[in-house]
């Protein structure tokens, strides 16, 4: 199996992911992220879904999709033609002596200490996948007690936007 982000506008109407992941659960893919939000356009959401599934696979899925009544637009967005991003907060043990080493690595992750108490710092970091991964092997040393992450948001490269012929709903 491969994974494939898939951007999908949406009615923002109650149900909608519901009738989403149902019918991506029904076919029996793991949904590896999820992240949802209102667009541009306030009666449009974008879904951005990554999951782990075969190109066949995600054909089927992609066509079943497109047959729910709230489903407005689904474009498989390709890394090299994207824009990806997720974010996540560390809370990691720190004492005052840990604290400068931490505040060197975050800041080597473009990261932010965005809360200190005496035992623990918290640590916020947005980018690719693969460079919080390895803030996250970096602060490991240190102890890290709590991870909260969100779903890849993901946009398309260039002037194209997925909005600028979506119909009205």
């Amino acid at each position: 199996m491969s994974r494939h982000t898939l951007s999908v506008l949406v009615e923002n109407k109650p149900g909608v992911l519901t009738r989403f992941t149902g019918l991506i659960a029904r076919r029996g893919f793991n949904i590896h992220s999820l992240a949802v939000g209102t667009t541009e356009r306030e009666e449009l959401s974008r879904i951005t879904v990554v999951v782990d599934v075969e190109n066949v696979a995600l054909e089927q899925v992609t066509k079943q999709l497109n047959k729910l009544v709230n489903v407005v637009k689904i474009v498989e967005l390709e890394p090299e033609a994207s824009v990806r991003r997720a974010h996540m907060i560390f809370k990691v043990r720190a004492d005052a002596a840990a604290r400068p080493q931490i505040a060197s690595a975050v800041e080597m992750f473009r990261g932010h200490i965005v809360d200190v108490s005496p035992n623990t710092v918290c640590v916020e970091a947005t980018g690719e996948r693969s460079k919080l991964d390895a803030l996250r092997q970096v602060l490991e040393p240190f102890g890290i007690k709590e991870i909260v992450q969100s779903g890849t948001v993901a946009i398309g490269r260039g002037a194209k936007s997925m909005t600028d012929r979506a119909p009205r709903v």
